[in-house]
């Protein structure tokens, strides 16, 4: 062997002897950290586990509901039956209220408050958003009675005073759908148990009292109002559209002495240049906004 053969065997057997070190180096620096990673994962899920054990012993509080009304169905510490009549008010309309699902809902319903003031039976609420003959047959038979009125304003619509003058004696029916007006335009255009009646509206209202809730113009009104007035209409007696607004005027002080702020209509936002959304782009909402602001251009 020569000497410079020699010279090179040597040095790869240093060069491997190196190698072998620091892959042995390599092996035993690497044991400990998976043992301290494996005891720190035991530890880890060993403390969840405890943290766990304590939450579910910890005692369960029960959330019970505030104590309601049975009368004005409003919890008992705002209860408004200081505000309704004494005993209910004799009349011989009866009121039909068609109210859609989500009303019910709504914590400042005004339909709970129209109810206690009249006699079992003179107001009846109907849910949802489809009615037919088959699934609700008391509506049905209430909506093809010639004494029934539908109170919904359109074009087809008369005068409710105008036609409470041709009426005879007999006791008659008021049908109110209840809901925001979007929700009543389309119940009353996808039931076809809503176009059987005579329909009726009223011409001349006066601004909604019910200030804690948007409208969409001033002369929009809330059910209990518009029942109001018909009632008062039909009955002929002025004094029952008072007795019917006195909880809705107790409900809406209330609030406002609550922190509610008092809220105009979308129509009176418009003409004082305060309406804060933007204006839509649908040539079709923008037509119904220019109705709002007559003489006015966007």
């Amino acid at each position: 062997m020569s000497g410079e053969t020699s010279e090179a065997l040597s040095v790869a057997y240093h060069e491997m002897d190196t190698l072998f070190r620091g892959v042995k180096d390599l092996s035993i620096s690497s044991d400990p950290p998976r043992v301290e990673s494996h005891h720190h994962l035991t530890t880890s899920l060993e403390e969840d586990d405890f943290t766990l054990r304590d939450l579910l012993e910890l005692p369960i509080e029960i959330c019970e509901r505030r104590p309601t009304c049975l009368r004005c169905c409003r919890p008992e510490k705002v209860c408004l039956c200081p505000f309704l009549p004494g005993s209910p008010l004799d009349v011989s309309t009866s009121l039909y209220i068609v109210q859609h699902p989500a009303e019910e809902s709504r914590v400042l319903r005004t339909v709970p408050l129209l109810a206690a003031c009249l006699p079992p039976g003179k107001c009846k609420v109907f849910v949802g958003r489809r009615f037919s003959e088959e699934r609700n047959p008391e509506l049905a038979a209430v909506c093809q009675d010639s004494r029934t009125l539908l109170l919904y304003p359109g074009a087809e619509a008369q005068n409710l005073q105008d036609v409470n003058e041709d009426l005879t004696g007999d006791e008659q029916n008021i049908i109110i759908i209840d809901g925001t007006w979007s929700q009543a335009k389309d119940m009353f255009l996808r039931n076809s148990l809503f176009h059987l009646p005579k329909q009726v509206q009223l011409n001349s209202t006066p601004s909604s009292q019910y200030v804690i809730r948007t409208q969409p113009t001033n002369m929009c009104l809330s059910t209990l109002e518009c029942a109001a007035i018909a009632l008062s209409i039909m009955e002929k007696d002025p004094v029952i559209q008072e007795v019917l607004l006195k909880p809705l005027q107790a409900l809406c002080s209330f609030q406002l002495e609550h922190g509610a702020q008092v809220h105009h209509s979308k129509e009176h936002l418009l003409k004082t240049g305060l309406y804060d959304k933007p204006l839509p782009k649908n040539k079709r909402k923008m037509k119904r906004i220019q109705k709002l602001i007559t003489n006015q251009t966007i």
